[in-house]
């Protein structure tokens, strides 16, 4: 068999070699070059080198690989200066209505801010458009813009809220357990709060079941639930129109199932960065069912749910109180009440502490159970928030 000449051997290594760099040379041609970094420039001189995130409600958000994300108020800002592409809401500009009209209103493009003035450089060749600093409330990226303003999040996204859990064991001459959970879940569409609400989602359960036996004594038994949902559509950024079912079980007030179905309006009286606090009226179709008793103690109401919600975003913790009135119409007495408190405060990461009470008042409870029903509760808690 005759050999291949050494000088053939390399020639094709030689080949191989240079149609690898070629290649490698065009894809390097090929791949766009970074963008360059955007620049922030503080008023006490400091310059930055990072990404530009956002600016909301007068706090410049920022990225720097030295500090990671810093927030610096926005009168502490000299300059800036990205070749991105972003969105300057002026605060002169209204929110709702028609989402085409809105996006009209608003420039976008490359973004430099100086001398107390956002100069936004569009496309072609129409002129910069130019912004008082202290007007641009909003500065955000065009996608995000685009995603809130002209899209809903699908079912299972946009969800923000806390899921919570709670045990008691004790085995003695008693064995005495108790266990406890809450879910609360809230989706506000846009998710941003820069944007004025078009609708909000809510659902909710609490529970608490135990048992306490002891040998030759009857055993004794708590089983208290409750589920709710909402579902609100605004007409104006704090006016709403509402619809909602609530399902209660309370073993303490010998109450099987009561069933509220009903709708009506809602107005947020207060919202500030840190609280937000709503009034709403309904009017409803009530039906109770009792665990003892003749049907003849069941109830087919006409009725209204009066209710009060505040909720308290602080530093170090979270207060969510709801206070409902819920009379019945064609069966005075049937009226109920109730009253919940929670506290959270986190510990670490998404985990959290809470602290709690529920009060429950059914004015026609049957004998001999008592017509108010009160719990303390304590557990873990776990932060769920919006990945839209």
């Amino acid at each position: 068999m005759t050999r291949p000449a050494p000088h053939s051997s390399i020639t094709v290594l030689l080949l191989s070699a240079f149609c690898w760099i070629g290649a490698a040379a065009g894809a390097a041609q090929s791949k766009p070059a970074d963008s360059a970094p955007d620049v922030l420039v503080l008023s006490n001189g400091d310059t930055l080198h990072g990404k530009f995130i956002n600016q909301v409600s007068g706090n410049v958000n920022f990225h720097s690989d030295p500090l990671g994300d810093i927030s610096i108020p926005w009168d502490k800002v000299k300059e800036l200066h990205s070749e991105q592409k972003y969105a300057v809401i002026d605060k002169t500009v209204k929110l709702h209505g028609n989402n085409e009209e809105k996006a009209k209103q608003i420039p976008n493009g490359n973004v430099e801010v100086a001398g107390g003035t956002v100069t936004v450089h569009g496309e072609g060749a129409a002129a910069p458009t130019s912004i008082p600093a202290k007007n641009a409330q909003y500065i955000v990226d065009v996608p995000t813009l685009n995603r809130q303003m002209f899209h809903e999040p699908g079912f299972l996204s946009g969800w923000s809220g806390a899921a919570g859990a709670g045990a008691t064991l004790v085995k003695a001459t008693q064995n005495d357990y108790n266990v406890s959970g809450t879910v609360g879940l809230v989706r506000l569409v846009p998710t941003v709060a820069w944007l004025n609400p078009r609708n909000r989602s809510s659902v909710g359960f609490t529970g608490s079941y135990g048992k306490i036996t002891q040998p030759g004594i009857p055993t004794v038994k708590t089983a208290i639930y409750h589920a709710d949902a909402e579902r609100d559509q605004y007409f104006t950024p704090r006016v709403f129109a509402l619809a909602q079912a609530a399902f209660d079980h309370n073993f303490a007030q010998n109450l099987q199932l009561q069933q509220i179905y009903g709708g009506g309006l809602g107005w947020t009286f207060l919202k500030t960065e840190n609280q937000e606090a709503d009034v709403k009226g309904t009017i409803q179709y009530e039906s109770q069912r009792f665990i003892t008793g003749p049907s003849s103690l069941d109830e087919h109401l006409v009725g209204s749910t009066f209710g009060l919600s505040y909720l308290l975003h602080a530093k170090r913790l979270t207060f969510v109180q709801n206070l409902q009135y819920i009379p019945a119409y064609n069966t005075p007495s049937a009226y109920s009440a109730t009253e919940t408190n929670t506290l959270t405060f986190p510990a670490y990461k998404n985990l959290g502490f809470s602290v709690g009470t529920i009060d429950t008042y059914l004015n026609n409870a049957t004998f001999p159970t008592k017509r108010n029903s009160f719990q303390f509760t304590t557990g873990l808690t776990y932060a769920i928030k919006s990945k839209y």
